[in-house]
Formats: C-alpha cells, structure tokens, sequence
C-alpha cells in the first residue's frame, strides 16, 4: 500500500469515526428521559464515558487530519512562545480521557452487578488495583521522557506508560466477562469481548509500531472495537429503555 493510499484511507476513517462517535453521544444524551428508571445511573455513565473518549478522539485522530491539511504529521503550532506538535498533543489528549474512560467502565461494572457496594473496598481488591493503575498511568505521563512533541511514541517509555492502561482495560474485561457469564447478561458480555478486541489490535501497536509502521492501521479495528461497545450500551441501556417505557405506556392505556 502506497503512503499516499493510507493516508487518505486514514483520514476518511478518522472523519467517520468522529462522526459516528459524536453521533452516538449526542442520541444518548436526546434519549436519556426515555431510559428505564432502573438503567439510569448506568445511561449516565456510558454517557461521560463515550462523551471522554469523544472529546480526547477528536484531539486525537482530528488532530492528525489536521497535521495532514497543514503539509505532514510533523506539522506543529506556536502558543504563548512553545511550538507543539500536532500528533503529539492529540495522543496526549487522548492518553488522558482513555484512562478516566476506564475508570467509568469499573463504575458501569459495579454499577451493572451490583458490585463492591461496601467501603473501602468500594470495586474490591482487583478494582481497587485498577483504580491505582489509573493514578500510575497519570503520573507517569508527566515526565519530559514521554516526548509528547513526537509522532511516533518513543520506546521503551511507551510500553511503560501503557503498562497500567493494560492492567485497567483487560482487568475491567475480566470482571464484566466474569459476571456477565454468572448473571446470563449478554450485551455486556459482548461489551467484555469488544474490549479484548480492541487490546489485541492495540498491543502490537504499543510494542512495536516504531519497527513497523504500518502496524499502525490495526488502530483501525481497534477503534470500530469502542464504537462496538458504544452501540451495545445504546441498544441495551436507550433502545431497550425506551422499548420498556413503551410496555409501560401500552399497559396503563389498555
């Protein structure tokens, strides 16, 4: 495939997606009087959860269009007399919403099986380590070593700040899938699935996109993974609702 080819390939998925992302959030926050009582909470946490990752995206993969509008990848902008890089201040964007995405997919876990009502132990002890990862990924953000000003993420600090990204997303997919299994709850054990998905195509990318580049395009799948798991949670949580709130309707008439 020729440079120009998956350019333009790139820059047409990434305009969809953002499309379709933006789309999805917005008729979660149109539908949300229609959603059953019992699902609310859980309506509103997909509602921040996808309105986060809509919102680091569009820093993200936008930010990437644009780099490409202005000459190239390597395109950057002055403010307040320091010069940024486009690609980078987007993937910094989006390091950030994709960690507290995860923290509101623990909270629609518990949320959903009734989980951890207790404190401290508010997700129990491997949500509790979940919850600490996401403190560690911040953190390690920080340091100069991340090199956010660079297209390509340096190694081998890339791998280490995604350490705890692994931990939360495949953790987070081991207690949905562990009690989507025991409660027969299908749509959120697809939900589970989706998220290993998207970790599959994730991970070669992590470890090595430097060496080969065009394992790049595997971000591909990986995101039509979250646009999965976002209308899942529309077609259980909104759809469904407002199936139930028409049951209810149809009952108090007849």
């Amino acid at each position: 495939m020729s440079e120009t080819l998956r350019m333009w390939i790139e820059i047409g998925f990434n305009l969809i997606y953002l499309t379709v992302i933006w789309w999805l959030v917005a008729a979660m926050i149109r539908r949300k009087s229609i959603v059953a009582p019992a699902d609310r909470r859980a309506a509103n946490l997909v509602i921040w959860a996808f309105g986060l990752l809509a919102l680091g995206d569009t820093g993200h993969v936008g930010f990437r269009v644009l780099a490409y509008a202005l000459g190239g990848l390597e395109a950057r902008f002055s403010l307040f007399g320091a010069e940024f890089g486009l690609v980078g201040l987007g993937a910094l964007s989006t390091a950030v919403t994709v960690t507290f995405f995860y923290l509101l997919v623990l909270e629609l876990w518990r949320e959903r099986f009734h989980r951890g009502q207790a404190l401290p132990l508010r997700y129990g002890s491997l949500g509790a380590l979940l919850v600490l990862a996401a403190g560690v990924r911040l953190i390690l953000m920080i340091p100069s070593v991340n090199q956010w000003n660079a297209v390509v993420p340096p190694q081998p600090w890339s791998t280490v700040r995604n350490i705890p990204l692994m931990i939360q997303g495949l953790g987070v997919a081991y207690l949905i899938l562990r009690d989507a299994r025991l409660a027969g709850d299908r749509p959120f054990g697809w939900i589970g699935i989706s998220i290993l998905v998207s970790y599959a195509c994730y991970l070669p990318v992590i470890f090595f996109v430097q060496q080969v580049p065009m394992l790049g395009m595997l971000m591909i799948p990986k995101t039509l993974a979250y646009v999965a798991i976002g209308f899942i949670s529309y077609s259980e949580l909104y759809r469904a609702g407002e199936h139930k709130a028409r049951q209810v309707v149809d009952f108090q008439s007849s």
